[in-house]
Parts: C-alpha cells; structure tokens; sequence
C-alpha cells in the first residue's frame, strides 16, 4: 500500500469518469485541495469517505488501497497485504506514541518529585507543592490520551476534563484557601467546557472544510467573551465590558470574517 500510487490511481479513475478534482470534491462534500492532496499523495483519503469515494469511481477499497485494478484470481492476495500494511502501521505508530506518552509521564513526574523536595527543603512540609501536583496531575490526565491515542485520544481527554474540571477547583480553593477560586472558577469552567464541546463537535461536523470551522470559532469565542463577562459582572461586580473587551471582540470578529471568506472563496472555486 503506497500513498503515492493510492493517489494516481485516484487521479486516473477521476479522470476516466470526465470528472475534475472541484467536481468530485463536491460530490463528497469536501475541498478541491483534499483531492489535489489524495492525488498527489500527501495525505489518504478518510476512512468514512472512502466507500463513497469509491462508488463513485467504480472501485472496490481494496483496489484504492492498493493503487491499481486488481484481477479477481489477485483480490484475496491483495486484501491480505493490504490489511497487513495496515495493522503494520497502526502498531508502528502506537509504539512511537507509547514512548512519546512514557517521556511526557516521567517528565512529569519529575517534576512533581523536584518541587515536593523543595517545599519540604523550604517549609518543612508539603505546602505550595500540592497545588502543583493537584494541576499536574489534572495536565497528565488531560493531555496523555491525545498524546497516546492521537486524535482518538481528544473525546477521552474532552470528558476526563468534563469530569475532573470542577473538583479540582474545590480541592484548589481547599490549597490556597480562598473560597472564591472554586465559586468563580467551576462556573468560568464550565462554561469554558461548553465552549470546547461546541468547538469539538463543530469540528467533527467539518473537518473537511477547517477554515469554516476555524472561522465559526472565533464567532463562538466573540459571544462567550460576552457571556464571561456578564457572569463575572454579577459576581464580582466588574463592568460588563470595557474598551480592551471591544478591542479583543473586533480582533476575533477580524480573523473570524477572513476565514469564513477564505472557506467562501475557496467552495466558489468548486
């Protein structure tokens, strides 16, 4: 299985169907730059677009996988290869990512021994260095699944968040001893978890067209910015918004449009 000859075979099957890169990225709903990247074999083409990819090229996945047309004595031989060369590269990559996420625990690790030693050397006990091992631990939990599982790893990272989020405000607001930590805090995140959920199921809706979804993001950012800071207002009796808020809110507005009219430009093109 080779990406590169994946991509001819899809470029060669385009064109014996009189289609052009623009027309058959409509047909799945993507962008013209995907198929230029499949057919210049950058990238291959999703999993969950591959059996329409096919059935509009008249090809079995077998045969996009491998690159070629493959007679009818050759398909199970084929199959078979290709399923290796699969599992092959699933396994090479778990194995780099189990050591990329084993360097990142013991770093961690480390440095949560480093500060324990110099909070007993300085207080004689265990005091500021409960708050770091309360938000390392939080780190570790929120960032090993993407860094073992990839982006398989971000909905178990998403809910672990979701989970721990707000207990670790309270068991912060216990540390320092200030009440107010966990009462602003849980509900500045939770509303800050709201926004993540929106922007990852947002994303997953469009990952073929991410300069859309980048675009919705700052246009969600803008409205939570509001939503922050009449929560804050009320609790703490700040303004509502003031001129660096309406700075930060045209900014956003800004790269917001120029997306949006990027994804705009870029579909009138197909």
């Amino acid at each position: 299985m080779n990406q590169i000859d994946t991509g001819k075979f899809i470029a060669s099957c385009r064109k014996e169907k009189g289609l052009t890169q623009a027309q058959l990225a409509e047909k799945l709903n993507i962008t013209d730059r995907a198929v230029s990247k499949w057919e210049t074999g950058k990238n291959m083409p999703d999993s969950s677009i591959m059996p329409e990819l096919c059935n509009i090229l008249d090809v079995a996945v077998n045969e996009l996988l491998t690159g070629e047309r493959i007679e009818i004595n050759n398909y199970e031989e084929k199959a078979n290869e290709n399923l290796i060369e699969l599992k092959r590269k699933d396994e090479n990559n778990m194995n780099k990512n189990a050591i990329i996420s084993t360097i990142y625990t013991i770093a961690m690790v480390i440095g949560i021994m480093v500060c324990c030693i110099c909070d007993i050397a300085i207080s004689g006990t265990l005091t500021w260095s409960l708050i770091v091992l309360s938000s390392v631990l939080l780190a570790w939990i929120a960032f090993f699944p993407v860094i073992l599982l990839g982006k398989k790893g971000v909905l178990v990272a998403m809910i672990a968040m979701s989970v721990l989020i707000v207990p670790f405000m309270y068991i912060l607001s216990i540390l320092i001893k200030v009440n107010e930590v966990f009462h602003i805090g849980a509900i500045m995140s939770i509303i800050s978890l709201v926004y993540l959920w929106i922007i990852y199921i947002m994303c997953r809706r469009l990952k073929e067209r991410k300069l859309l979804a980048t675009g919705i993001t700052f246009l969600f950012a803008i409205s939570f910015t509001f939503l922050i800071n009449s929560t804050l207002s009320k609790m703490i009796g700040e303004p509502v918004i003031d001129i660096w808020d309406i700075l930060s809110v045209l900014i956003l507005f800004i790269i917001a449009a120029a997306f949006i009219i990027g994804d705009h430009a870029r579909k009138k093109v197909i």
